[in-house]
């Protein structure tokens, strides 16, 4: 019997029964749908974290201290001081992997312009953090290296706080503000960078010369991070070992020995948030491929309620010529155009639940093309699967007994 001519059988077959065709359908779709779903999510999240991730330098290293271990108890981070001013000139001499260097010394307190204050951090910087940072300005200038030298006072301000202490419409570029007392004249607005992968806003900072933070505010010669580039990300490895041999040595530690310091790749960042991302999206995706099981098992239980009403049918067919390979086609169509169908509709549902999602909870999806191809392959295993016994069992039938059949 022809393939086409199976189809149009299996075709009518299935519109005789409407709901309880469209009924069993329905575990696949949900199955799909949700499969589809949950893979966007996971994808919008982990592509998520890397475009933020990558926007705070994608070939930006960071140096941080070690907390070490003192008479048997590890010290907090916070306590740890080991990064001088010393490493930072040590890297710049001897690192050749590196085109910028940049020490991070930061505080926490009330900014305030005239009647309006504001909480929030400030960060002091040498002139080369911008670059490292690949931060751009909205309006004015970076302060220079002679600013640093001089621990001149002057700062570039976030647009967090540029809302919070200027009205609207007031040019903040040549304004003085106040940071714990200290008078900081603005020289320059920071463009807009928003959240960063931990959740947070990026905006909120106040960025000045880390020697005047040092001298005027902190009031200390330790900082807690540096910030280096590599000079371009195939070399990030390679810049990455470097710097711990320059700080092995600035920091004179013998080779048995602990380094008091962590230096830390963006590629690592970004490779440690997608390995937690994907694992996620793994187990959702697994939970939601349960439907597809289930929705399998009811096209199982509907395929043996069709044989078992069809059997005079089956037998009748048999009797007038069909071979037992017809029977188990028919049938085994009809569940691969349930499963096929269901799939179908599914992909739709699932693509536009994934982009409700982004409308209305505002969180990132991405509809994969490989996830379609997926859902759509696991439908016809699934048809073929749990379509193929209850078939077998149609080819199978005596076709004397199934016209007895009552």
């Amino acid at each position: 019997m022809k393939i086409i001519s199976l189809l149009r059988i299996a075709f009518k077959a299935l519109q005789r029964n409407k709901s309880r065709t469209f009924l069993t359908m329905l575990g696949i779709i949900i199955g799909v749908a949700a499969v589809i779903a949950m893979v966007a999510i996971g994808e919008g999240s982990k592509q998520s974290i890397q475009d933020r991730l990558s926007s705070m330098g994608s070939n930006m290293i960071t140096i941080r201290p070690n907390p070490r271990i003192a008479a048997g108890a590890r010290l907090d981070a916070t306590n740890a001081r080991t990064l001088k001013i010393e490493d930072v000139n040590a890297l710049q001499r001897q690192a050749q992997y590196i085109n910028g260097v940049s020490p991070v010394v930061s505080s926490r307190g009330q900014v305030i312009h005239s009647a309006l204050n504001w909480a929030t951090s400030i960060q002091g910087v040498a002139s080369e953090y911008m670059e490292i940072r690949k931060w751009e300005l909205k309006s004015g200038i970076v302060f220079t290296e002679e600013d640093v030298n001089s621990a001149a006072k002057v700062c570039l301000l976030g647009q967090t706080v540029v809302k919070n202490i200027f009205d609207n419409g007031e040019d903040p570029v040549g304004q003085i503000v106040r940071f714990k007392n200290i008078p900081l004249l603005v020289i320059g607005v920071l463009a807009q960078k928003g959240e960063n992968a931990f959740g947070q806003d990026q905006d909120d900072i106040i960025i000045t010369p880390y020697t005047t933070v040092q001298q005027r505010i902190t009031s200390t010669i330790h900082f807690q991070q540096i910030y280096a580039s590599a000079l371009n990300e195939n070399v990030t490895e390679a810049a990455k070992a470097e710097i711990a041999m320059v700080m092995r040595e600035s920091h004179r530690i013998k080779s048995e020995d602990q380094d008091d310091f962590v230096v830390e790749t963006q590629a690592e960042l970004i490779s440690t948030f997608s390995a937690t991302s994907q694992l996620l999206t793994v187990l959702l995706t697994a939970i939601a491929g349960i439907s597809l099981v289930i929705g399998g098992i009811g096209i199982m239980n509907i395929m043996y309620v069709s044989v078992t009403e069809r059997t005079r049918e089956i037998g009748l067919r048999m009797a007038i010529g069909a071979v037992d390979g017809d029977i188990l086609m028919q049938f085994l169509i009809e569940a691969i155009l349930i499963s096929i169908t269901g799939g179908l509709i599914g992909v739709g549902l699932g693509i536009g639940s994934a982009k409700l999602v982004t409308i209305f909870l505002a969180w990132p999806t991405l509809v994969s093309q490989s996830s379609i191809v997926l859902s759509f392959l696991i439908c016809a295993i699934t048809g073929v699967f749990f379509g193929y016994y209850p078939a077998q069992k149609a080819s199978r039938l005596d076709p004397i007994e199934a016209l007895r059949y009552e």
